[in-house]
């Protein structure tokens, strides 16, 4: 089998330089405003960021931050749970959202995930609820939705908080069975994000931010990123310093302008993938949710649950100058920090198959479709024999 030839080398798993390439104008003119105003902490760019963001996200109260694992740790604050309580998390994830629980003295509960979506199975979630539930976490991973019905309805019977881990899906959006329209991020009590640089819409540098529809509440985490304080030094919750530099804000600003644009551009490149690997022996492309719109933080294939297939994929894609991430080789149960909570393997077994099998191809707004055309061909060859 002969490979199709690709100009635009080397393929990267993302590649920002190029994205940011066309924007350097307005992320000039963002610094030298931030410059001089002078008004780094705080500044009018994180209210103006907040407020753009919140009408993108269809009118959602957002509270900026410093970063995605405060935004977990801070919605959890925000809920004042007993020390103890329960906090289901899915065991497919990564290990900040068991972390966010944990050092609240919060006990992280895993339950078993889907293995076509990678996200939380509704069915496992109500099997691990309990009197000491206090709140489901539902992390929207690699860019799809979570049943975000399913588990409003199970919180809501539960009487429990239902919290939104969207670090990986903003702008995805879910339709109920009843037509209506749900942007992830603001279904549950709070939804978080990251901004870090690799998200679909990244800073250049740490960030992250809460999202609520409940204006009480925004204000209550407000207080909460700002030291517990409802004004200056009077300080009635103990919270935490986790702010949004202004510079941040201001280059967050610009980058939300494209994100509509760089979604669309993600969705045709997993369109291409989709196309090209539909029929690839072994290899699995992502399933799609209908109710969920997808933006594809990552294109993640399963490969068959044979030992050493999955790696011996990756060694091949490498050797062929193509890049590849495993999200995630250990599931969380597994992790040596979470051995205390005592789930022996094979306790989640959807999550440990898709650990041993998942691997992620390269996707980002400026990959050229011949680009994806090599990286599909060097599956293909891999699947056919040559690997």
């Amino acid at each position: 089998m002969s490979l199709p030839s690709v100009s635009r080398l080397p393929i990267q798993m993302l590649d920002l330089a190029a994205q940011h390439a066309p924007l350097q104008a307005e992320l000039q003119v963002a610094l030298a405003d931030t410059l001089r105003e002078a008004a780094f902490i705080q500044g009018p760019a994180v209210a103006t960021f907040a407020q753009e963001l919140g009408a993108y996200l269809g009118g959602a109260e957002v509270v900026p931050c410093a970063n995605g694992t405060d935004a977990l740790q801070l919605a959890l604050m925000s809920l004042q749970l007993p020390a103890g309580a329960e906090v289901i998390v899915p065991a497919f994830t990564y290990v900040a959202t068991l972390e966010a629980a944990a050092v609240l003295g919060l006990r992280p509960v895993p339950a078993d995930v889907l293995p076509g979506t990678f996200n939380l199975d509704p069915a496992a979630v109500a099997a691990a609820l309990s009197p000491r539930t206090g709140a489901i976490v539902a992390v929207h991973l690699f860019g799809q939705c979570a049943d975000l019905e399913a588990l409003r309805t199970l919180a809501d019977q539960q009487g429990v908080a239902l919290i939104e881990d969207n670090a990986q899906a903003i702008g995805a959006r879910f339709t109920t069975r009843q037509g209506a329209t749900w942007w992830a991020g603001t279904v549950g009590e709070v939804g978080t994000t990251s901004f870090f640089p690799s998200k679909n819409l990244g800073g250049f540098g740490d960030g992250g931010a809460l999202l609520t529809q409940d204006a009480r509440r925004a204000a209550t985490l407000r207080q909460l990123a700002n030291h517990g304080q409802t004004r200056k030094y009077h300080h009635e919750h103990i919270g935490l310093n986790s702010r949004l530099d202004t510079l941040q804000a201001a280059l967050l600003r610009v980058k939300l302008r494209y994100l509509p644009e760089w979604t669309a551009a993600r969705q045709r490149v997993a369109a291409q993938y989709d196309a090209a690997l539909a029929a690839v022996p072994g290899v699995q492309v992502p399933a799609r949710d209908p109710r969920s719109t997808h933006v594809f933080h990552q294109y993640t294939v399963t490969v068959v649950d044979e030992p050493g297939r999955r790696d011996a994929l990756q060694q091949y894609l490498a050797a062929r100058g193509v890049p590849s991430t495993v999200y995630y080789p250990l599931p969380v149960h597994a992790q040596p920090a979470y051995a205390y909570l005592g789930y022996q393997p094979g306790r989640f077994p959807v999550a440990e198959r898709l650990c041993r099998t998942v691997l992620s191809l390269p996707i980002h707004p400026t990959l050229a479709p011949e680009q994806v055309a090599y990286v599909a061909a060097v599956v293909r060859e891999w699947a056919q024999g040559a690997g």
